[in-house]
C-alpha cells in the first residue's frame, strides 16, 4: 500500500516540478502563472495535454516540440525527476505514509511542500536573473504567517518566538520602503533578508545557520576561483563585478534544502 502511496507522491512532484520551470520562466516576465495556457517558446504553439504529462510527454516526444520540432532543454525534464524524488524522499523522511495518514501528517507535509516551492522559486529566478523577485518573496511571507498561525493554534508552539520573527518581517520591509523611495530600486538585500527570516521559520535557526555558514564558504571559493581565471586571462574586473554576478539566493537555497534534509535523516 506505501508503494502505491509513493508513487502518487512522485507523481504529485513531477507536476510541481513542471510548475515549477513555468514559473521560474513566467514571474520575473509578470506573465500569468494560472490562467495563461502553456506554450512552446520557440513557436508559441498552444500545448495539449498530451504535451504537458511530466517525463512521459518528453520521452514519447524525443525531447522536441511536437509542432516545430524545436528541441526542449532537457533540465525540464530534469527538474520534473527531481522534484519527484524530492517530493518522495520529503514524506519518507517525516513518515508520512498510508498508515500514519492524519489531518496533522497532511497539514505538516503541506507546509513542507509550499516552503520547498518557495526555495525553488527563490533559487531558480536568482540563478536565472540575480534578482530576488517581490512576488516570490511576498509568497514567502504569506506562507510563513500561515505556518505560525498553525504552529501556535494546533501545536501550542511558543508564540512570543514567532512574535519576534514576524517583527523582524515588519523591520526588514519597513527597510525596503524607505530604501525604494530613495533610490527607487530593486533592493537585492532585503530580499535576501526576507528569504532568511522564511528560512529560520520554517527550518529553524541550526540548519538556517549551516546553509549561510556554506553559502559565504561557496562565494569564497568562487570568488577566488574566479580571480585565478582572471589573471590567467588577464583581464581584471572589480570585486563589485564580481559580486554583481554571484546568485547568492541560489546558494542559500540549495545548502538549505541539503541541511534540512539530512537533519531529517538524523533525527528520524
Amino acid at each position: 500500500m506505501n508503494l502505491y502511496f509513493y508513487i502518487l507522491i512522485f507523481i504529485i512532484g513531477t507536476l510541481f516540478g513542471s510548475f515549477y520551470t513555468l514559473a521560474v520562466h513566467r514571474i520575473p516576465k509578470r506573465q500569468d502563472i494560472v490562467h495563461t495556457h502553456s506554450y512552446c517558446p520557440n513557436c508559441n504553439h498552444k500545448l495539449g495535454f498530451l504535451d504537458l504529462i511530466p517525463i512521459f510527454s518528453y520521452v514519447v516526444l524525443w525531447g522536441k516540440c511536437r509542432y516545430c520540432k524545436e528541441k526542449i532543454r532537457p533540465r525540464y525534464l530534469i527538474l520534473e525527476i527531481l522534484s519527484g524524488i524530492a517530493f518522495v524522499t520529503l514524506a519518507i523522511l517525516m513518515d508520512f505514509h498510508f498508515e500514519t495518514l492524519n489531518i496533522v501528517k497532511i497539514m505538516q507535509y503541506s507546509f513542507v511542500v509550499l516552503y520547498v516551492t518557495f526555495i525553488i522559486l527563490m533559487s531558480g529566478i536568482d540563478k536565472e536573473n540575480r534578482r530576488i523577485d517581490k512576488l516570490v518573496s511576498v509568497y514567502g511571507i504569506v506562507i510563513s504567517i500561515m505556518y505560525m498561525l498553525y504552529l501556535c493554534i494546533v501545536e501550542q508552539a511558543n508564540i512570543y518566538r514567532y512574535g519576534i520573527y514576524l517583527f523582524f518581517y515588519i523591520m526588514v520591509l519597513l527597510l525596503d520602503t524607505i530604501t525604494l523611495k530613495r533610490y527607487a530600486k530593486n533592493s537585492y538585500v532585503t530580499g535576501i533578508l526576507l528569504s532568511i527570516i522564511t528560512m529560520v521559520i520554517f527550518t529553524g535557526e541550526y540548519v538556517t545557520e549551516n546553509a549561510i555558514i556554506f553559502t559565504l564558504l561557496a562565494i569564497f571559493f568562487y570568488m577566488l576561483m574566479f580571480k585565478i581565471k582572471e589573471r590567467k586571462k588577464k583581464v581584471k574586473k572589480s570585486e563589485e563585478q564580481i559580486a554583481n554576478r554571484l546568485s547568492i539566493g541560489f546558494f542559500l537555497g540549495s545548502f538549505n534544502i541539503m541541511m534540512l534534509t539530512l537533519v531529517l535523516y538524523f533525527t528520524r
